[in-house]
């Protein structure tokens, strides 16, 4: 900001014509011996602050100890008003200990403006306030009057955002900048510095630069990682000689590290709108608790639909982890039934010895340890729906009381005598095939057909095409809320293993690794490494052949390894190495931070 310096004072020239003497009404008061009402004027002209005496030989003004008449004045030009010494700085001037200090203090300053940055960055506001802060620190830091971020789209520079020194958005589109300034970096990807436009022989003839009629400009490149994510535009209209080179090397540090914090504040913006966008996707995508849009799953939900509102007796199939229970629960929230008890019991989870009790309850003292009466699952669900999961593997001594209840719908205690009428639904699951454990003799044929009056098979997750992405994401938001982590989504080479990967634990199989990559992560976005599903994407990536060799040398040898149960003597001789070898493999595996 130009002003005048004296008394330990620093007094702007903000006004076209600026006028200096003792008398209250001036634009600069300086009261003292000699100094007239009005002593002099400081005029703006063409970008050079001009000074004249208002009568040089009633009221003379020395400029560098010579007397003027007029005199253009320069940053660092030492003033006599009067007996009143002042000095002229066109730019806020460092102390004697800053300029000691050298580049390193503009270096202080322009970090600490990029902290004031990054931590307004953490408070997760939206990008386009994110980008105003940011132009608002580069016009206080630079001292313009006005800044402008142009950021590159479809391969053009578009103004996304404009300051002015009042931290005030200002209205302004490619047509408020010098396009031949512009141009000149994002070519070069240098920062250019012009501190007298109109009368620069490389820009004066420039359409822009007339039109505009510029003074002092200064534009740097935002740069991230080779890319040109577009530039930063200072300038003031009116003054000349504004910038000098350390201004530039000032914003110059600010870009360099400003480039890296915007990349991230946008990729987290576009996250924030994918994530968004997905949410909304699910939603559409949802049938009850249960994701799915395959036609293997359109032919599921469609069938539960059907059978929910009936009371008739339900068999659900499918390998393990493939939500069995999730379709049970839908069933009965479908019912007329969703208000009474949803009652669920794994018959391969329990002991045989005490699978009865858990089924049909016992009475105080009925055996050893029975110090209460319990009510049994079928009591609890009385009035709902109970969901036997496992059924195939209930022991067959239990399978003729279980069919008694069904059919009876009664129940007696162990150790009681009385029976205890029941209104349930039953809906039991398996992953087993009962038709040949009926064959098998494992099986009563006449339990599974009163079990089995409309069957639901689940397809395994690697038949249903895009679902498993489509679960993926909704349980990583779900589990991001849950450990309170900062994840945003998968990166690329993650929805390829997703994909290409076999999931022969189904769902539940998914859920663990995406439970474990929420919690490990170091990145916002799940890559394989966190699935640990690294080599799913080998076969996508074309890699130099000694990487290629490399890696899978890496992955054979830990195989042998594994086989040996780690035994690295006998690995080195299946593989007819020297032991060496594989100590060093082990060692290098420990230095990338893998399980050896």
């Amino acid at each position: 900001m130009p002003s005048l310096i004296f008394g330990g004072r620093s007094l702007p020239l903000v006004r076209k014509l600026s006028s200096i003497g003792a008398d209250a009404e001036n634009d600069v008061v300086v009261a003292g011996p000699g100094v007239g009402a009005t002593h002099a004027h400081i005029r703006l002209e063409e970008g050079r602050f001009v000074l004249f005496p208002r009568d040089p030989r009633l009221h003379p003004v020395l400029v560098n100890g010579k007397p003027v008449k007029k005199h253009v004045l320069e940053h660092g030009d030492a003033l006599v008003i009067g007996q009143v010494a002042m000095k002229f700085h066109l730019w806020d001037d460092r102390t004697t200990s800053e300029r000691e200090a050298g580049p390193a203090v503009d270096e202080l300053q322009a970090y600490r403006r990029l902290a004031a940055f990054s931590n307004h960055l953490a408070l997760r506001v939206g990008v386009d306030e994110l980008l105003e802060t940011l132009m608002d620190e580069v016009v206080a830091l630079t001292g313009a009057d006005k800044g402008f971020l142009l950021m590159m789209q479809a391969g053009e520079p578009r103004v996304r955002t404009a300051r002015n020194v009042n931290k005030e958005t200002i209205a302004a589109s490619i047509d408020h900048v010098s396009d031949s300034i512009i141009n000149r970096v994002l070519e070069s990807r240098e920062p250019l510095i012009v501190s007298d436009a109109l009368n620069d022989a490389k820009f004066n003839a420039s359409i822009s630069v007339m039109q505009l009629r510029l003074c002092s400009v200064m534009c740097v490149p935002l740069i991230f990682q080779g890319n040109l994510l577009g530039v930063i535009y200072v300038g003031n209209d009116n003054v000349v000689n504004l910038f000098e080179p350390r201004s530039l090397e000032q914003l110059t540090v600010f870009a360099t590290q400003a480039s890296l914090l915007l990349q991230h504040a946008i990729q987290l913006q576009a996250l924030r709108r994918e994530t968004a966008e997905l949410r909304q996707d699910l939603d559409r995508k949802r049938f009850g608790e249960i994701i799915g849009t395959c036609d293997l799953m359109r032919e599921v939900f469609r069938r539960v639909e059907k059978i929910a509102g009936t009371d008739i007796s339900v068999l659900i199939l499918g390998e393990t982890g493939t939500g069995k229970e999730l379709i049970a629960r839908e069933i009965h929230a479908r019912s007329r039934r969703k208000s009474a008890p949803f009652v669920a019991i794994n018959c391969s989870a329990i002991p045989e010895n005490l699978m009865e009790s858990e089924l049909f309850g016992h009475r105080k003292g009925a055996f050893t340890g029975a110090i209460e009466n319990k009510l049994g699952s079928f009591q609890a669900a009385h009035g709902g729906t109970l969901f036997l999961d496992e059924i195939g593997e209930m022991p067959p001594n239990l399978q003729v009381k279980l069919l008694r209840a069904i059919q009876e719908r009664v129940v007696t205690a162990v150790g009681d005598t009385r029976p205890t009428p029941v209104d349930i639904r039953v809906v039991a699951a398996t992953h087993v095939n009962l038709e040949q454990a009926i064959k098998d003799g494992r099986f009563r044929e006449d339990l599974y057909y009163r079990l089995n009056v409309v069957s639901i098979e689940l397809p395994p997750l690697r038949a249903r095409d895009e679902d498993v992405v489509l679960i993926a994401r909704f349980l990583l938001e779900k589990y991001t809320k849950e450990y309170g982590r900062p994840i945003q989504g998968f990166t690329r080479e993650a929805i390829i293993a997703l994909r290409k990967h076999d999931w022969p634990g189904n769902i539940r199989e998914l859920e663990n690794r995406i439970k474990k990559a929420v919690v490990l992560a170091d990145d916002v976005q799940i890559s394989p490494m966190d699935l640990d599903l690294g080599d799913e994407v080998l076969a996508d990536r074309v890699l130099p052949l000694a990487e290629a060799k490399e890696a899978f040398q890496r992955r054979y040898i830990d195989q042998v390894l594994a086989l040996n149960g780690g035994n690295r003597t006998k690995t080195a001789r299946d593989l007819g190495v020297d032991p060496r070898t594989i100590f060093r493999h082990l060692a290098l595996t420990r230095e990338d931070g893998e399980p050896e």
